[in-house]
């Protein structure tokens, strides 16, 4: 049955309904249902019809989607150069460059259908006509016979000097392109993401390079127990301290950094390592940039974007992409394709899904759940549908790519498949935790922190759809805001992080309370998980890049990696916590479990218990009470012989966290036929203030019982009458 005739039935029984009248509170949810139902139906209809025509127009959405090999100016087996552009709104295109003495008319294109030109240029004597590492420019004649000299949408390279303001496209082609050496790593059950920023990826007040973050950050990334780095500011942008939201060019890594080798190499060394690599795509917006951005390539405000207003973002001062438009499409999908195909990303994390999915684009809304902010007018329609051809594209043609969704309202079915009507993305980031434990610190005091809404905010996800989990991210690292470090320590960071200093009630809540937090996120708020490159020690300090506000100082805008590695400061606590806390995760995989059972939410105690992957996790976030012999409710029995004994495997409290040293990690937890909130069985532990531990169920009997079972076995074994028993084996 076709997509049409599917919404065609859910729409004539919501109709007979409404005729009929709801006879009960039955009917309701009916109607609901069907009418959400017809959505979603209605959606996937516009996505098959769309991709219907790319298969019998384009010769297949394969075809369609390498649409990067042949736009912009590529270079042909014989050596000669074959270049492509779509600017409906020019009335004449040449090429120009330093290939012809910048003779802005010798190179004419030729016009096609549907406002694409091209232009071959042959061989001279075999050789390219466009050496590697000559400038190019497009130039356009407008409507009104102006001539703007344009970079190609296309561009593989742009570079700045540094006594310009603009960027100059440069032609990659290099005689020897890098050669990957690793294969793409599997796709990874559990994501521990370490979200990164290369350019300030170094203790240094400048610009860092690929070449650091390959030998000096990727070997820390591993050794914290991060399987996934997710790269910023990756896509070209001319305004630095846009952190990479304003692209300019969406098809050359920002060269800032280094050159496109240098970011191929970068990936391969992370693949060599296990390390599964994503890109922070931006496809919600683009600079208004036109010297060296999309905006007005053709000298119109509506080549690759909406016209007038709609076209343009209020709050970002960006120029928002009309997802309807055939080129357009073309454009985002092979771009997706080529930071595949070239340089080996692993996924997207994509940017602004929010802003892409409703008229309103967010501004001044607040989404609550209910599903009429989700189902209307409101809702840009092409934009879903584009991405549901992005996910399926890359679902299609590389299965073991992961996209993410950065949505905060919250969309329905935006992570349940493309065939089931929803968004295809594989992840969803949960943005109402960070809001919440900032909401919390700075607006409670800790007597007060509630623990039921806690667990509901770490708790709260749509069924069969995963999220990352994340206390803070680049977001609040930002000059303006303040990290979790910050808001828990302030100034006392400065002064009181010395391990020769006296440990300070501040400091020492500070750091208590990091680990808890970022701990309880990690082990209940998702499927994933992520950190911003500093924030898993407290970087003391906010994220400020040179600007005229700060006399372009990079003081700010760099990460002090360094701090960890003075034995006399308290950041190497939180920074040890967080790789074992990874490594732990890594063990078990609870990321990759049924979500948990949380058995205990105390609101006087302040205490939180919750069960997953066989691990029991317990939270005291009391300021000044400690609790011995406190029993905690548990689903694995223990019966004797075979006695679970239970063990502290991760205590906030160790001292090589900055903790007090208050439990005996020797100690062995034996479960009682008692049963306690709800569960069968329970254990009896100690229960400090502001500390986290969690214990692990296993058939470990005491080292004596040990002993005496296995003098047992190897007499049973000794009798054939016993060798089939399955307990001997």
């Amino acid at each position: 049955m076709s997509p049409s005739k599917y919404f065609y039935e859910a729409v004539m029984y919501s109709k007979l309904l409404q005729c009929q009248g709801l006879q009960s509170l039955a009917d309701l949810h009916l109607l609901i249902f069907l009418n959400m139902f017809s959505v979603f139906i209605a959606r996937y209809s516009l996505f098959y019809n769309r991709l219907k025509n790319i298969e019998e127009c384009e010769g297949g959405l394969d075809k369609f989607t390498k649409s990067y090999k042949t736009f912009g100016v590529n270079q042909l087996e014989d050596g000669g150069i074959y270049c492509k552009e779509w600017a409906p709104g020019a009335e004449a295109v040449f090429l120009a460059g330093d290939f012809n003495g910048w003779n802005p008319f010798s190179h004419p294109y030729k016009k096609l259908e549907y406002g694409k030109w091209e232009l071959f240029i042959p061989p001279e004597d075999g050789c390219s006509p466009v050496p590697h590492g000559s400038k190019l420019k497009v130039v356009i004649r407008a409507q009104n016979g102006a001539l703007l000299y344009r970079i190609s949408p296309w561009a593989r390279y742009v570079v700045r000097d540094e006594d310009k303001v603009n960027y100059d496209w440069v032609h990659w082609n290099p005689p020897q392109s890098y050669i990957h050496k690793n294969p793409s790593p599997k796709r990874l059950k559990s994501l521990r993401i370490y979200e990164s920023h290369v350019g300030i990826a170094s203790p240094e007040g400048k610009v860092a390079s690929y070449k650091n973050f390959t030998y000096n950050v990727l070997p820390r990334i591993k050794d914290l127990g991060y399987n996934c780095v997710q790269l910023m500011a990756i896509m070209e942008h001319a305004y630095y301290a846009s952190f990479g939201y304003q692209v300019t060019s969406f098809f050359a890594a920002s060269s800032r950094y280094g050159t496109p080798d240098d970011l191929k190499e970068m990936i391969d060394v992370a693949h060599s390592m296990g390390i599964t690599v994503l890109l922070d795509v931006v496809h919600s917006h683009a600079s208004k940039n036109s010297e060296d951005g999309l905006n007005q390539f053709d000298g119109t405000d509506s080549c690759f974007f909406h016209s007038g207003y709609r076209g343009n973002h209020q709050l970002w001062d960006s120029r928002l992409f009309d997802y309807a438009n055939w080129e357009v499409l073309r454009f985002l999908l092979s771009n997706l394709r080529m930071w595949i195909e070239d340089y080996r990303f692993d996924g997207f994390r994509f940017d602004g899904v929010t802003s892409m999915l409703y008229h309103h684009h967010g501004i001044g809304t607040g989404f609550s759940g209910d599903y009429n902010e989700y189902f209307g007018l409101h809702v840009d329609e092409d934009a879903l549908c584009y991405l549901m051809l992005a996910n399926h594209m890359i679902n299609s043609l590389h299965p073991e790519c992961i996209t993410i969704a950065e949505d905060v309202s919250g969309m329905p079915a935006l992570c349940r498949p493309v065939a089931e009507g929803g968004g295809g993305f594989d992840y969803r980031l949960a943005m109402a935790i960070p809001d919440k434990w900032i909401q919390i610190i700075k607006e409670l005091k800790d007597e007060d922190w509630n623990m039921g809404n806690i667990v509901h905010t770490l708790t709260n996800r749509r069924y069969e759809e995963k999220y990352i989990a994340y206390a803070e991210s680049h977001d609040q690292a930002l000059v303006g805001d303040k990290t979790l470090a910050f808001r828990l320590m302030d100034a006392e960071m400065y002064t009181n992080m010395s391990v020769l200093m006296p440990l300070t009630p501040i400091i020492d809540r500070g750091i208590q309370l990091h680990k808890m937090i970022r701990l309880i996120t990690h082990a209940l708020g998702g499927e994933s998980y992520l950190n911003f490159m500093g924030n898993e020690f407290g970087h003391p300090e906010w994220l400020d890049f040179p600007r005229i506000g700060n006399n372009e100082s990079y003081h700010y805008a760099r990460r002090q990696f360094n701090l960890t590695e003075d034995d006399l400061l308290r950041y190497k606590f939180l920074n040890a916590f967080d790789r074992d806390m990874n490594k732990l995760e890594e063990r078990f995989g609870w990321l990759a479990s049924p979500q948990a059972y949380v058995s205990e939410k105390h609101e006087s105690n302040k205490v939180i218990a919750f069960e997953r992957a066989g691990l029991i996790f317990i939270f005291n976030f009391h300021p000044y009470q400690s609790y011995v012999d406190y029993r905690v409710g548990i689903e694995t029995p223990g019966k004797y012989p075979f006695l679970y004994c239970y063990k502290i495997l991760l205590d906030s409290d160790a001292g090589e966290y900055g903790g007090h040293q208050r439990l005996d990690h020797n100690t062995e937890y034996f479960s009682e036929e008692y049963p306690h909130n709800y569960r069968p069985n329970s254990i009896m532990v100690s229960c400090l203030r502001l500390v986290a531990n969690h214990t692990f169920a296993n058939w470990l009997p005491p080292p004596q019982f040990t002993e005496k079972l296995c003098k047992m076995k190897q007499f049973l074994c000794s009798h054939q009458e016993f060798q089939g028993f399955p307990v001997l084996k």
